[in-house]
């Protein structure tokens, strides 16, 4: 079933409206629900409240899908050929040709197969992750139920803890805070209120809605269920997730491109050299047709690298093997390559950038006291006051009634759990007074001083949290403290703490922490204000917020959520590698700036691009915008999306991450998605190509790093399967089209090959593979993150590697032939030997040549001597390559099957020395290239 489009709005811009008239629109009664006949008619015409999800592809649809390759389709024509051939000659024995390749395509499908991750399950994973249950009002009485069975105009009964099972408008809202990273990667729990809202209002900001899949941390409130399914936000994320297509990776459109094009190559070739046959041969039987047509499938044969298809698998596969040991789980290998050639990495900010908790950066105190570092970031034991440690007095007196303050007057808890790790239950931002005042090693005094009796809870419109506690250490003396916003504080505070005294409020003093405010502000941090006051042994505990009089002003903190320290060092080394960052997030536009400030994506001063700006911006309004703008807050799904596309319009290569379920489109759509392992959610993993096992966005630079030097080997091996296929075809063609020049023309006077179709199998499937294997997996250059970006449109085989192929392997074949006429009797130059000797010699050369080509083949312009023992498993290679040839061509059994002769020690001398004619020419070449580079720069 294909994942269906949103239905049209049951209650458009429900945020925007009444309780009383949305609730007739709806058809409930306030005061007790929906009844049970009313929820059988509404799932019947609603549906259930779930995702709907693309059917699974079956696995042998996958399977097949392996085979969907222009390189694919030409060994398969060759197999077609081969058998048609074997056929019509009686079939008799083994068609050993058709069975080599037929087992090379399938073991090449079978790696792709169980390498890659094969579907997309991302709407899946959505259902998964909202399959909860919600406790509602129906005919009068509090149930719960299963989240599923929720429908339009069900009344929601929410608290703390509560998965929210479906989109809502609140009704009333108790101290109610809701955690919407996932949805809107908001890095703060958002305060609701019920309050009407404009129509107008973004995602971010609709303080009167509840979503689907996201949670309740603090507070209680009622709801009225707006929408359900595909209708909601997560399910419009979900219909925008299954509908944004996936692009090919670079990789892939080049190998499909050189399929196309040797496929083009092998069918002009083989139609000229049969051409030619058929005009300079006599045609007496249907023997000589089948000889002409062997001879086609004989140049299928050599243009094609047969183990390309499986080379590349099995290199991108070590290379996902080697990023996996460094904590990047790559799902699809070629996606390997994409990372490679990243030129932009756009990141989420909550839990990518930063640690996705809050943390108290700065404390501002009545006497000026500023600490930037000591509870913040680090978890440092010292407090330290403009730049000196304080030592235990007055300011330190004043940080520990601060954060011990801050910590009575909240609801979270801070739990060490068995492995060690600490857990924030509740409000991450009360948690911040927690973790800051374990940091001093404070926390147990607290505990054993203070014991909380009464609570006055935050609402919206007092701005303010009070507690009563009894301070066992002043008699049981009884204290209100009091956390808020500042300004409405400062209003209730007719005294401040400086030091270990107690002021009288001047306007003096407040003028100062208004200031302190401001600044705290300035720098795009959270504020919240602490004061207190001993009651009078006469004072009713229940009096309320009649208690919340004559404070005295303790101070105010600047919280955020803090940026990773590793995230700095590797935006700097990303940038120096000329990849750009660009940070998207849903988040307030001065946090964001503050913190792409800090880890160095913007200059300091620089300013943020909000959704409504984005909204505002046409086509050409937004390709300029992300030319300039590396900052974008206050966003939703589809600004990442457009974000995304326009960069790719401009040519970039480029890599998204998150961990939100808010991200999971624009991960679809990016050339390369990286997902957060530890804080993503289920349907960001699904919809990422990549995974980070450690949420450390350092680990994303790794992966580039090792992108690029699986890319820079990616081109070593193609060099060298190219050029050795170019090597073997230019063999067959010359030795066919000067067939009577060499002396291969039989007593008939048919044209004889200068090579069989199994000898250059042979070549093919085993000694070109292991060293292009060898070279897949050769140690990458220091320079590999000195280099810009590759952009999309430069060919992964260009123009100068295409004439290294070409001459590289006019040479191997100049040698091969040469060595053939050179043992032949007639042709150009008098030889003795056997047709069949002869052969196996110039094989051989051709092999030798192909062996002496891996070292040449592992750059452009380096000589081969240099570095040349850095990869031992290349020499390997190469002596499996010698050591191989000498058994198909001295041990009996293996000459029958591959037409071989054995050769005598001086025609193997001179099989060798031919062959090495190839890394003499190639050194002559990139001799001339380096000082042709040498010339350009000056």
């Amino acid at each position: 079933m294909a994942i269906a489009a949103p239905d049209a709005e049951l209650v458009p811009a429900a945020w925007s409206q009444q309780p009383k008239p949305l609730a007739d629109r709806l058809g409930v009664e306030l005061e007790c629900g929906l009844g049970a006949a009313q929820v059988r008619q509404r799932l019947e015409r609603f549906g259930r409240n779930e995702l709907r999800v693309d059917a699974a592809v079956p696995a042998w649809r996958h399977l097949l899908s392996q085979f969907h390759d222009p390189l694919v389709y030409l060994l398969l024509a060759a197999v077609g050929i081969t058998l048609l051939l074997w056929g019509v000659e009686g079939a008799s024995g083994w068609p050993i040709d058709a069975l080599v390749i037929g087992v090379i395509v399938l073991l090449n499908a079978l790696l792709g197969f169980l390498q890659e991750v094969k579907s997309q399950r991302a709407a899946a994973a959505l259902a998964r992750l909202t399959a909860v249950t919600s406790a509602v009002l129906r005919d009068g009485v509090p149930l719960r139920v299963p989240s599923a069975e929720l429908v339009p105009g069900d009344l929601l009964q929410l608290s703390e803890g509560d998965r929210i099972g479906a989109d809502a408008r609140l009704l009333q809202a108790n101290a109610l805070r809701v955690q919407e990273a996932s949805l809107t990667g908001e890095s703060e729990a958002v305060l609701k209120d019920a309050a009407q809202l404009a129509p107008d209002t973004p995602l971010a900001e609709r303080a009167n809605m509840v979503f689907k899949g996201t949670a309740v941390v603090q507070g209680t409130g009622l709801a009225l269920v707006t929408a359900t399914g595909m209708n909601t936000e997560m399910g419009r994320i979900a219909h925008l997730l299954a509908t944004t297509p996936e692009e090919a990776t670079p990789l892939q459109k080049e190998v499909r491109q050189i399929g196309v094009m040797l496929g083009r190559a092998v069918l002009l070739i083989a139609v000229v050299v049969v051409v030619t046959v058929l005009l300079m041969t006599e045609i007496r039987s249907l023997a000589d047709v089948e000889a002409v047509l062997l001879l086609g499938v004989s140049l299928a044969v050599a243009a094609v690298p047969e183990g390309l298809p499986a080379i590349l698998s099995l290199v991108l596969a070590i290379g996902v093997q080697r990023m996996a040991s460094r904590s990047a789980i790559v799902k699809k290998l070629s996606s390997v390559e994409t990372l490679g050639s990243a030129s932009v990495i756009c990141t989420d900010k909550t839990g990518t950038l930063t640690r996705s908790e809050m943390a108290i950066e700065r404390v501002m105190t009545a006497s000026g006291c500023s600490c930037p570092e000591g509870v913040g970031y680090e978890p440092v034991g010292d407090i330290r006051h403009q730049g000196r440690l304080v030592e235990p007095g007055p300011l330190h007196s004043e940080l520990v009634l601060m954060l011990s303050g801050g910590s009575l007057a909240g609801n979270a808890d801070l739990r060490q759990q068995e492995d060690g790790s600490w857990v924030i239950q509740g409000d991450p931002t009360e948690a911040a007074f927690l973790v800051a005042e374990r940091k001093l090693g404070v926390h147990e005094r607290r505990r054993e001083r203070f014991e909380r009796i009464a609570e006055i809870p935050f609402t919206s419109e007092r701005k303010r949290m009070a507690v009563l506690a009894i301070d066992h250490e002043h008699e049981d003396q009884r204290v209100i403290i009091v956390k808020g916003a500042p300004d409405v504080l400062l209003q209730l505070c007719s005294a401040a703490r400086v030091g270990m005294d107690v002021v009288p409020m001047s306007e003096a003093i407040r003028a100062r922490a208004l200031a302190d405010v401001d600044e705290l502000s300035d720098a795009a941090l959270r504020t919240l204000s602490v004061a207190y006051r001993p009651l009078a042994a006469d004072e009713d505990e229940q009096a309320g917020a009649a208690l919340e009089r004559e404070l005295i002003f303790v101070g105010t903190v600047g919280i955020i959520d803090p940026p990773r320290a590793e995230a700095a060092v590797a935006i700097q080394e990303a940038q120096r590698a000329g990849i750009r960052i660009i940070m998207i997030t849903g988040d307030h536009p001065r946090t964001a700036a503050r913190i792409a400030s800090d880890l160095g994506i913007i200059e300091a001063g620089a300013s943020a691009l909000t959704g409504v700006e984005l909204d505002a911006l046409d086509e050409a309004g937004l390709a300029e915008a992300v030319r300039s703008t590396s900052v974008y807050a206050r966003v939703d799904p589809s600004h990442k999306l457009r974000i995304v596309d326009a960069l790719q319009a401009q040519g970039h290569v480029v890599a998204m991450t998150g961990d939100g379920v808010n991200d999971a489109p624009a991960l679809k759509s990016a050339d390369i998605g990286v997902a957060m392992g530890i804080t993503g959610t289920e349907v960001t993993k699904e919809a990422g190509k990549m995974i980070l096992a450690d949420d450390n966005f350092a680990t994303i630079v790794a992966a580039v790093r090792e992108g690029r030097g699986i890319l820079d080997n990616i081109r070593k091996f193609l060099r060298y399967l190219l050029s050795s296929n170019m090597g073997e075809v230019l063999t067959v063609f010359l030795g066919v089209l000067g067939a009577r020049a060499l002396g291969l023309i039989d007593a008939s006077g048919a044209v004889v090959l200068p090579l069989l179709a199994t000898q250059i199998l042979w070549i093919n499937l085993v000694t070109d593979s292991g060293p292009a294997l060898a070279m897949g997996v050769d140690p990458h250059g220091a320079d590999v993150m000195q280099r810009r970006p590759r952009r999309p449109d430069e060919r992964i085989i260009d123009a100068r590697m295409w004439s290294g192929v070409l001459q590289t392997g006019l040479v191997m074949a100049l040698a091969t032939l040469l060595t053939l006429d050179l043992l032949l009797p007639g042709g150009m130059i008098e030889g003795s030997q056997s047709l069949e000797t002869a052969r196996t010699a110039a094989f051989t050369v051709l092999v030798f040549a192909q062996l002496f080509n891996t070292f040449n083949a592992r750059s452009e312009s380096v000589s081969a001597w240099r570095g040349l023992f850095d990869n031992r498993l290349l020499w390997a290679a190469v002596a499996l390559g010698v050591a191989l040839q000498l058994a198909v061509v001295q041990w009996q059994w293996l000459n029958l099957a591959f037409g071989t002769r054995p050769l005598t020690l001086g025609q193997w001398g001179l099989c060798v020395a031919m062959g090495s004619s190839v890394l003499w020419f190639s050194e002559l070449r990139k001799l001339w290239l380096r000082r042709q580079d040498a010339g350009r720069s000056r």
